[in-house]
């Protein structure tokens, strides 16, 4: 196989040459398994650090999911692993899963949070993790779990150690939707009807703030202007009210997706640092 897109060019349906990429290489060894996991069949890819010899010893694990609605992330594409191999290769075993909600496995899948953006997203996930662990017994270690994720898996992440703490360790939750009522109304809608309906209280992360006892670091683009950061300002200001102790990580002039390359990269290793020392 090849690394990277490979472009062809044909000529009346016959190939006669290619174009060549010039594009850097990532230098990172791609070491994915794509298996599938739970009662559910989920699609789902274990990272192993690059030079890890199966059974040599059990490693922290860390779930790197997106989980919601219009993202898959489990796909045969080396691209797709990159972040969560270098991951991998700080010591971790990496978990990505694609549970209901997701697209790629037909309508009645991605209808599966209809009305709860909640409990089947993280079900799904606490699935995937013991699917992969059954998997590779000698080589995930469900004593140490963290769960990062950004803008909806930071909401996934957030939620895991809220909701699931006797699976989940440690989360880093980026940029995350911690009240379904600040996020834009026509993606919204869509999964959870109008407001007036009642469905908003129950995927709210407001709500659990004082159930939390696990290392939580919230992320959040003070520029944000897709999950503005009151997200995280009120989830901050809920935890602190309910005394529970956690970490808030402003990201001055930063948007959505962090697209400064010195900040991106910084923020990975603050990340790994956190979950090291969350994970010890």
């Amino acid at each position: 196989g090849s690394e990277g897109a490979v472009t062809r060019v044909l000529h009346h349906g016959k190939p006669v040459g290619h174009i060549a990429s010039h594009a850097e290489r990532p230098g990172l060894d791609l070491r994915v398994s794509l298996i599938r996991t739970g009662k559910r069949d989920l699609a789902t890819a274990v990272l192993l650090p690059s030079g890890h010899v199966p059974g040599s010893a059990r490693l922290p694990v860390l779930l790197d999911p997106y989980g919601g609605p219009h993202a898959q992330r489990v796909l045969a594409a080396s691209g797709a692993f990159l972040t969560s191999q270098w991951f991998a290769d700080q010591g971790f075993a990496v978990v990505v899963a694609d549970g209901r909600g997701t697209p790629g496995r037909g309508p009645e899948f991605e209808r599966g949070v209809l009305h709860d953006l909640a409990t089947p997203v993280l079900e799904d996930q606490v699935d995937a993790l013991q699917g992969a662990a059954a998997q590779f017994p000698d080589d995930l270690d469900l004593s140490r779990v963290g769960i990062r994720g950004w803008s909806f898996g930071g909401f996934l992440a957030a939620l895991a150690v809220l909701r699931r703490p006797d699976v989940f360790h440690a989360a880093i939750a980026g940029a995350p939707v911690t009240d379904w009522r600040l996020y834009d109304t026509c993606y919204t809608e869509r999964y959870l009807g109008h407001p007036d309906e009642g469905h908003y209280d129950s995927p709210s992360l407001l709500a659990d703030a004082e159930k939390l006892d696990r290392p939580l670091m919230l992320i959040h683009g003070l520029a944000d202007d897709n999950v503005v950061a009151a997200h995280t300002l009120r989830l901050s200001s809920a935890l602190l009210a309910a005394g529970r102790p956690h970490t808030v990580l402003p990201l001055s002039g930063v948007t959505h997706m962090t697209p400064q390359e010195v900040v991106a990269e910084n923020l990975l290793l603050l990340q790994v640092d956190f979950l090291k020392r969350a994970l010890a």
